[in-house]
């Protein structure tokens, strides 16, 4: 397949076009343990991961960067994460029976893509278009026509088991090459659903770009890993009231569980854990207790 859990930047050294090829494996499957999402969304979930990955690397920036595709249909939110340490989640939210033959955007009825960049310095940015084409490919294509103004190429699919992705762009501020940039996406869009999942990064770009001078840069694993904890947990819940939370405690007999909704982790607090967090200084030690 796609090199397993691991991005790697395409060079063109005579044309003015970067891509990065992705393949997830372990880091796929992590994120579908620890829920039990229908097939689609299961495939869905790869494409979201698949195309996080490629665009986080394309983006300088240290921080995080999500993907988020919500509508209003039974299917609201699909989302996915990357760092700048390609370390992944996602998470599908849903009611009911999801129709396996519905396309992406008539799964999330007027629906809506975002891009948002969460640096660990400087302003949040994201960009939001209408969800209109018919995948998740589609959509980020039109995303980065409209919002960048950049000719960009996008493939991306999934299985259940393995997802996988291939980008290609004109760089930014360049104002040559339009017959490289038509003869290279031309050649990318005959590119396979099977043969991007089963073919080697090397084989793939041999199938694709042979007559090219291109290389590939060396590989960048990719990885899931949630950033939640109990810390965080605690934080979130500073958004009620002591008295609220105390209420709380003794509707629940004594416990109030956090779970986090991407990897199910549950972080539980008591009264003594409660007190502590309102109080000063207030922390947690090295068991994850509050003082």
């Amino acid at each position: 397949m796609s090199n397993p859990d691991q991005i790697q930047r395409i060079l063109f050294e005579q044309i003015d076009v970067r891509g990065v090829v992705a393949g997830l494996d372990a880091s796929y499957q992590e994120v579908l343990a620890r829920h039990d999402y229908p097939p689609v969304l299961q495939r869905l979930l790869g494409e979201m991961l698949a195309a996080v990955s490629l665009l986080s690397i394309t983006l300088k920036f240290e921080g995080r960067l999500l993907l988020q595709a919500q509508g209003e249909g039974n299917v609201s939110l699909l989302m996915a994460e990357c760092n700048h340490h390609q370390h992944l989640r996602a998470i599908a939210r849903y009611e009911g029976e999801v129709d396996e033959s519905l396309a992406f955007n008539e799964l999330l009825k007027k629906g809506r893509i975002a891009l948002t960049i969460e640096p660990e310095q400087g302003q949040r940015y994201q960009g939001v278009v209408p969800l209109e084409e018919a995948t998740l490919a589609g959509c980020l294509q039109a995303y980065f026509e409209q919002s960048e103004q950049l000719g960009t190429s996008i493939q991306l699919t999934a299985d259940g088991n393995r997802a996988a992705g291939l980008m290609l762009q004109v760089l930014p501020a360049e104002e040559t090459g339009d017959e490289d940039w038509s003869r290279v996406s031309m050649l990318a869009s005959t590119l396979s659903d099977d043969e991007l999942l089963n073919l080697d990064n090397e084989a793939l770009l041999f199938r694709l770009f042979h007559e090219e001078t291109c290389r590939l840069y060396e590989p960048q694993p990719l990885v899931f890993q949630c950033d939640c904890s109990r810390e965080r947990s605690a934080e979130a819940l500073k958004f009620m009231t002591e008295d609220e939370l105390l209420d709380i405690l003794e509707e629940q007999n004594g416990l109030i569980d956090v779970g986090c909704q991407f990897c199910n982790q549950q972080y539980h607090f008591d009264e003594t854990d409660i007190r502590a967090l309102f109080s000063e200084p207030g922390y947690l030690d090295q068991e994850g207790r509050m003082h």
